[in-house]
């Protein structure tokens, strides 16, 4: 044996001995973890400087915009990714979600007017697009599958710190420098993971998939994502005003989103056919059911039970530890066998939180119910959401990880944007716009009015949960 080759062996014994920090891997883990990070950090202190942003460069009513911009443009760059990912390997879409996410921060944080911002957080929803689904890629074709968990695990735990750090980081900076700099010091955060990565990622994930030719982009996909990106970016607008005008753009929405969602997401998805058509509709059916539940416990704290804003989202704060915590769990190898069952307790944790939540409606329930609710719930998200992660890689062929994990987060953000409208259109509907106005007057007694609005949304996310938890059941082909 020559030396190169006793060197080959010695490397492939200790990748496979080694976690994802051994040598072999933890210059990549820490970058792409670096990576995560920092978008973390950015949705967590963006939040908190957004209102502040929106008053000063009068766009108040156009501040629903600078969240839809961002959400629609991802939607595209998620397709573009995973059609890039499959064709090139993710190291391109990578680095350049990365610089189309810092270029619109800086847009944004230099913005003279609303339109600006918004166009700046459009550009930068296309970089988030392309950088999730790249790192899914790179997770899928650097790591073996006995790792996937324990990195993605590790994807989970970086939204812990930024979760508690982020908004008080971003208040204080707002509070005493102004809100651009919470914009425009973000990018310089990405230079370190950059550094880190971006020469493993070339080393172990570079390049197509398959043998042979790169095949080109597919002409159709593109075309079925701008269908899915304006038509989601339709019904979020038809959702935020209930006149019957607004009929007309939420029919077009939805007449582009039908046979774009068919096109995209894997052939039996919204029946729940067994294995990865199921894996994708569950991630979506919890994702939507939690975060639509989820936008509206500090309005509910604040406007039905008089907590003042830094409260009730403190009543949030722990969500990132037991999420974290329960990523950790599904990624031991002794629950490997049993990962069906768990992601079942899982979702029955999301419904029996979601559930929960609105008990507080009830003046004699303690206040600190929904942190503890919250707490449980969130656990189970990180059981289920890193599960999913999991399983698609594991049924996917490597040269449709790219395509698999883009429709993954096009379940995801999909039915986070259709709950979302569903939620606010019954909560709009049963006078629950009018509980805005409670939270300048919460000592008066108006914050205790239309409690029915809120029940009208944690309720049928609930029932939402409890269908994700029978779709746990159709993970795995017979």
């Amino acid at each position: 044996m020559t030396a190169v080759e006793a060197r080959d062996v010695a490397t492939a014994l200790s990748e496979r001995a080694g976690g994802v920090l051994s040598r072999p891997y933890r210059a990549l883990s820490i970058g792409i973890v670096s990576v995560v990070l920092v978008i973390a950090f950015e949705a967590t202190a963006v939040g908190t400087a957004m209102p502040v942003a929106a008053r000063e460069l009068d766009g108040v009513a156009l501040y629903a915009f600078a969240f839809s911009g961002y959400f629609t443009t991802s939607l595209f760059g998620m397709v573009l990714a995973g059609q890039w990912s499959d064709r090139d390997g993710p190291l391109a879409s990578l680095a350049s979600g990365i610089g189309a996410f810092a270029a619109g921060l800086l847009l944004s944080g230099t913005a003279g007017g609303m339109w600006v911002f918004i166009l700046g957080r459009a550009v930068q929803g296309l970089g988030g697009g392309l950088v999730i689904v790249a790192l899914y890629v790179v997770v899928g074709r650097a790591y073996p599958e006995r790792l996937r968990p324990a990195i993605m695990a590790a994807f989970a735990a970086a939204w812990v710190v930024p979760s508690v750090v982020g908004p008080l980081a971003a208040g204080a900076i707002t509070e005493h420098l102004g809100w651009r700099w919470v914009f425009i010091g973000i990018p310089a955060l990405v230079g370190v993971p950059l550094a880190l990565a971006l020469p493993q990622i070339r080393r172990r994930a570079s390049g197509p998939a398959g043998a042979g030719d790169r095949a080109p982009l597919d002409r159709r996909r593109i075309r079925l994502a701008f269908g899915i990106a304006l038509g989601a970016g339709l019904l979020q607008y038809a959702a935020q005003d209930l006149r019957p005008l607004s009929l007309v753009p939420a029919a077009a929405g939805a007449a582009l989103l039908v046979p774009a969602v068919r096109g995209l997401l894997p052939h039996g998805t919204w029946r729940a056919a067994r294995g990865l058509p199921s894996v994708v509709l569950l991630r979506g059916v919890s994702a939507g059911a939690f975060i639509s539940a989820e936008s509206f416990v500090p309005l509910m704290l604040v406007t039905q039970r008089g907590l003042s804003p830094t409260l009730a989202g403190l009543s949030l704060a722990a969500g990132g530890g037991t999420w974290a915590l329960g990523s950790w769990v599904q990624a031991r190898p002794r629950v490997e066998p049993y990962r069906d069952r768990l992601m079942f307790v899982g979702m029955l944790l999301v419904a029996a939180a979601v559930a929960t939540a609105p008990s507080v409606l009830i003046p004699a329930v303690p206040v600190w119910t929904v942190a503890v609710a919250w707490a449980f719930g969130c656990f189970g998200m990180g059981l289920v959401i890193a599960s999913t992660s999991v399983l698609l890689l594991h049924l996917s062929a490597p040269e449709e990880a790219g395509s698999n994990s883009a429709a993954l987060q096009i379940s995801d953000a999909l039915s986070n944007v259709l709950l979302l409208a569903v939620g606010g259109a019954a909560f709009a509907a049963l006078g629950g716009g009018a509980v805005a106005h409670a939270t300048t007057d919460a000592g008066s007694g108006a914050h205790s009015s239309h409690p029915a609005a809120f029940a009208a949304v944690f309720l049928p996310m609930a029932a939402v949960a409890l269908v994700g938890a029978w779709v746990t059941t159709r993970l795995r082909e017979r």
